[in-house]
């Protein structure tokens, strides 16, 4: 025990920093929370919720699947602050059901996952008909405290408007102190208010408010999300949000992402409550989306973020 216990003190250290200096996160910037899926969103300082046809809508609004026309794959790895015991990793699987269908008007369809949607009336939006399933598992810490989280979602969208949902094992371990699990639901919702031009997306994480412990009637944290994306051109995207943690303050997130050509983009944004700066770059290369991102806290440093995902086959 004597051997152990310097490693006891310095995580127990670096902790309490973090949330000293850090309010919003005090290590619950995973903290049974949402968290952050695909170094895109990181780049854009988390602002997705408004963003669909990707794989990691799964976990920034599973509303957002229902547009991918392919089954997926993608891999997402996270490093805070130079810290092996803030590592994050995340799985995720997509699977359209059905074959693809074209409405009459409205929708945005991506040719890859991603990528800018086409602005020209000449195409029409696709969608799969009957929804798209998916899968996620994620892991987030070190040996002394972990999170393990196992998700299944759906989403279905008619017209302009996407609904989703998930639900969530989520198991909080810590070391010498044994295991809990919890189970969690949430929901997500996005609709176009001018197709191909503006979206509004929304979620609510945690809609049933789940007790972790009941020390001090500790709870899983219940998260509501709501924001717009607007496209002015083809080669931009302009995302504004507002996240707000019903036991915290709102975090007010702005994002920009720009594609001087379809297979290369540059993302910037900002975060008010964290104090959080982040820019990243984004790859279309052959059939992998590569996408990087790192972020920089003031006082805590920087996190870097790495995302590759596949689609495969014609579509459904």
């Amino acid at each position: 025990m004597k051997h152990g216990l310097p490693k006891y003190i310095s995580t127990f250290c670096f902790l309490v920093v973090v949330s000293a200096l850090w309010p919003v996160a005090s290590v619950r910037a995973q903290g049974n929370g949402p968290g952050v899926r695909g170094a895109r969103a990181a780049a854009l300082s988390n602002a997705s919720v408004a963003l669909s046809g990707e794989v990691w809508s799964m976990g920034n609004n599973v509303a957002g699947i229902s547009e991918i026309q392919r089954p997926s794959v993608g891999f997402y790895a996270e490093n805070r602050y130079f810290s092996s015991a803030l590592n994050v990793g995340a799985l995720t699987v997509a699977l359209p059901l059905g074959r693809t269908t074209a409405p009459d008007a409205g929708g945005v369809m991506q040719g890859a996952e991603g990528a800018a949607p086409s602005l020209s009336p000449a195409v029409a939006p696709t969608w799969a008909r009957n929804g798209v399933v998916a899968l996620e598992v994620q892991r987030f810490g070190g040996v002394l405290y972990n999170e393990t989280r196992v998700g299944a979602g759906y989403a279905y969208r008619f017209g302009q408007i996407s609904l989703g949902a998930r639900a969530d094992m989520l198991q909080v371990s810590i070391e010498g102190l044994g295991s809990r699990r919890v189970v969690l639901g949430t929901l997500g919702g996005q609709i176009e208010i001018v197709p191909r031009r503006l979206s509004f997306g929304a979620s609510l994480y945690n809609l049933g408010q789940t007790k972790l412990a009941s020390y001090q009637d500790e709870r899983v944290p219940t998260i509501l999300k709501a924001g717009l994306a607007y496209r002015p051109g083809s080669q931009v995207l302009l995302l504004v949000e507002t996240e707000k943690d019903v036991e915290r303050a709102a975090n007010f997130k702005v994002g920009l992402e720009y594609r001087p050509v379809p297979v290369l983009a540059a993302r910037l944004g900002l975060a008010s409550l964290t104090e959080q700066a982040s820019a990243g770059i984004g790859v279309l290369a052959g059939a992998f989306q590569i996408d990087y991102a790192a972020a920089f806290q003031q006082a805590l440093g920087f996190s870097q973020h790495l995302s590759v995902s596949k689609s495969w086959g014609g579509k459904q």
